[in-house]
């Protein structure tokens, strides 16, 4: 059997993995970066370290999953996006193992970006997406509609202040939960019962575009005025984005022409903000058909880095065992 060895060193995770020629998954290890209490994140000096650091015994534990395999190609995510201006020195630390290890074993090395191995990590454990389809990339450092068309991606529109991954966390924050936040704010919301919908949804350009930077400040004021309890504010904002991204993903989906729609990112590893979203959009009867990846392939990780390597591989020709 050959995999293929995958990188992705992001601002939130350190992420190895390993996948074969099938699109199997035969190893996913990684871990959050360490954040302070009270702290909404890393400079990119410290996560830079922290992944310098983490990804060695990750790497050990995949090849001790993956013994007896032989690697075929390496891949890493080397940019948040595929642009010519997109760069973060988080990235280089990924791209950098990826490059020393592929010279060593004399396999080719491929670099993607760090979207796209979100969209190709969400079509993992999927039946195939069609050639062109639309896709929301959710997180705390991007909230994104996509039309994706292989592996090319064209931005439909997105957030144009606050990202979704960043109003729960400095929502979370504020709250006193660790960060990330999302895992707890859940937990909040889901206990809360139904939201009152008492945040507005703030679109633009059709519904492509979103604010939400509005809802952070309401949110704090709730906070610092206890005038709603903690579980009530979390539950407002699971159904802020839940109304906000159905009403994001219909619009791209008319816009593309496409009938079906990819959620990925941190976010949408929710299944209560799943859940809200699905049926809110079944209320806008706009007939797009929304799909979401694995939940523990939807937060930042290499498995979709790994896939995109061995399709590459592949592609160009060369043979897996």
């Amino acid at each position: 059997m050959d995999v293929a060895i995958g990188f992705d060193t992001s601002c939130y995770t350190t992420s190895v993995a390993a996948v074969d020629a099938g699109g199997r998954v035969v190893a996913s290890e990684r871990t959050l970066l360490p954040v302070p209490s009270g702290q909404r994140g890393l400079r990119q000096s410290e996560a830079v370290f922290a992944h310098i650091r983490q990804v060695p015994p990750l790497a050990r534990r995949v090849r001790e999953q993956t013994s007896g395999a032989a690697v075929c190609a390496v891949a890493a995510s080397a940019a948040p996006r595929d642009a010519r201006d997109s760069y973060m020195p988080v990235f280089l630390v990924g791209a950098g193992h990826a490059q020393t290890l592929a010279s060593l074993m004399d396999v080719p090395c491929y670099l993607v970006s760090h979207q796209q191995g979100h969209i190709a990590a969400g079509e993992l454990c999927n039946p195939p997406m069609p050639q062109r389809f639309a896709a929301l990339h959710l997180s705390g450092g991007t909230t994104e509609l996509l039309l994706c068309e292989g592996e090319k991606l064209t931005k439909l529109g997105g957030s144009l202040d606050l990202h979704a991954g960043q109003l729960i966390d400095r929502v979370g924050v504020k709250m006193g939960l660790p960060f990330p936040a999302g895992p707890e704010l859940e937990k909040l919301a889901a206990a809360a019962g139904p939201a009152k919908a008492l945040l507005p949804a703030s679109l633009e350009r059709g519904d492509l575009d979103c604010h939400l930077s509005g809802a952070e400040t309401q949110c704090e004021r709730w906070i610092q005025r206890g005038t709603h309890p903690n579980a009530k504010i979390a539950a407002e904002v699971f159904d802020l984005l839940a109304r906000t991204v159905a009403r994001m993903i219909a619009a791209a989906c008319a816009q593309a022409d496409v009938s079906q729609a990819l959620a990925v990112g941190g976010v949408a590893s929710s299944a209560l903000w799943r859940e809200l979203t699905r049926a809110r959009l079944a209320k806008l009867n706009g007939g797009a058909e929304l799909r979401f990846g694995r939940p523990e392939y939807s937060g930042d990780n290499a498995a979709g880095v790994a896939w995109l390597g061995m399709k590459r591989f592949l592609a160009s020709g060369g043979q897996s065992r």
